[in-house]
């Protein structure tokens, strides 16, 4: 009881204090920080146009946030999900133009096709970890810069559409092959899919034998060679299984928000959804709300630009802040807050001097 009180106290204080650091940040800049505030609320969550903002930026952070939560369970910390997503995009856009797809099913290779890139692209990393002794968090975030080189590359180069001038982009994906709103809504069914996964991983992880496996290697990898698991293999399934969310999330922005492949693709939702899985303490469950409270937050960035003057890049300082302040917190999770405060109350009482009676029998032996 006490872990799951933590688990949920430290991150919510942790978001608190960032909130309050950022209105600091606000106030040198010259606004309220009471606006601020309350602007990021409603931007994020005031009305139904804001909410259809939110839940469209909170669906690829589900996805991305999985590439960290799920190889963290086997103990490795992959933050590359920013390169498997680029290039799962650029998958699902060659594949659109490729091959002669249509229909749900073209939509459904189109999404498996970005899967399988993005599988593939952090099993690398693992790969590079298990077999060669590279550190996976290097590894990883290395590898998301070879990713966005070689996308730049193929969508200003060879998959260019002659008609993209000034932003250079791949042809648009086919209508038939398009990723439609919900009700006519702007939430995509990539929200769907982004749930969908977070629940069908955290079943994986806790009712499965092979999900049960991967938490004793992330727990203690020794112990598991010990007992005879194959170690290397479910570090890597775990690697693949993080690398596919995150390159189907690249595949539904390319069919549901972008429609092609272009620079709009790099928007930051690989590197946000390393503080989504650590503020979510790698539940996948949990990474839906805090998914949705941060794709709250990255929709009211342009509100703020509009009504305080402020950069749109300012809801970027309150996730750095956020993200100090959370991986902060994780030192004090097994702090015994009694015995400190006990040794805290100690130290401040005063060192009690000898008595008057101590006093005067010193005077009649000296």
């Amino acid at each position: 009881m006490r872990q799951h009180l933590a688990n949920v106290l430290l991150p919510t204080a942790a978001i608190a204090l960032a909130l309050l650091l950022f209105g600091v940040f606000v106030s040198f800049a010259g606004a309220s920080p009471v606006a601020a505030w309350v602007i990021l609320f409603k931007g994020a969550f005031g009305d139904w146009f804001s909410w259809q903002n939110t839940l469209q930026r909170a669906a690829p952070l589900m996805l991305t946030a999985l590439c960290v939560a799920i190889p963290a369970r086997a103990g490795l910390t992959v933050i590359g999900g920013e390169g498997a997503l680029v290039l799962g995009g650029l998958a699902g856009a060659g594949l659109a133009q490729g091959l002669p797809l249509g229909g749900m099913a073209g939509t459904i290779v189109l999404c498996a096709g970005g899967a399988l890139l993005g599988a593939a692209w952090i099993v690398l990393a693992g790969w590079l970890r298990q077999w060669r002794g590279v550190n996976e968090t290097i590894s990883s975030l290395l590898l998301a810069y070879v990713a966005i080189g070689l996308f730049k590359h193929l969508v200003e180069g060879p998959l260019r559409d002659p008609a993209s001038l000034n932003k250079p982009s791949t042809h648009a994906v086919a209508d038939t092959l398009r990723i439609s709103g919900i009700a006519g809504s702007d939430v995509h069914w990539g929200l769907v899919l982004g749930v969908v996964a977070c629940i069908a991983a955290a079943l994986w992880l806790r009712w499965t034998p092979s999900g049960f496996s991967v938490r004793v290697v992330g727990g203690n990898l020794r112990a598991a060679q010990l007992v005879g698991l194959p170690a290397t293999r479910l570090i890597l399934v775990a690697c693949g299984l993080g690398g596919a969310a995150a390159g189907l999330a690249g595949a539904i922005e390319v069919a549901a928000v972008h429609t092609s492949a272009n620079a709009a693709l790099i928007a930051g939702y690989g590197y946000a959804g390393i503080l989504v899985s650590f503020i979510a303490r790698h539940h996948p469950l949990a990474i839906i709300p805090v998914a949705i409270l941060f794709g709250g937050f990255g929709a009211a960035g342009s509100l703020l630009q509009r009504r305080l003057g402020l950069p749109d890049a300012s809801v970027m300082v309150l996730q750095g802040i956020a993200f100090v302040l959370i991986l902060a917190s994780e030192a004090l999770r097994d702090t015994d807050w009694k015995a400190l405060f006990a040794r805290l109350r100690r130290s401040a009482e005063p060192v009690a001097g000898p008595s008057p009676a101590q006093m005067a029998m010193g005077d009649k032996i000296a």
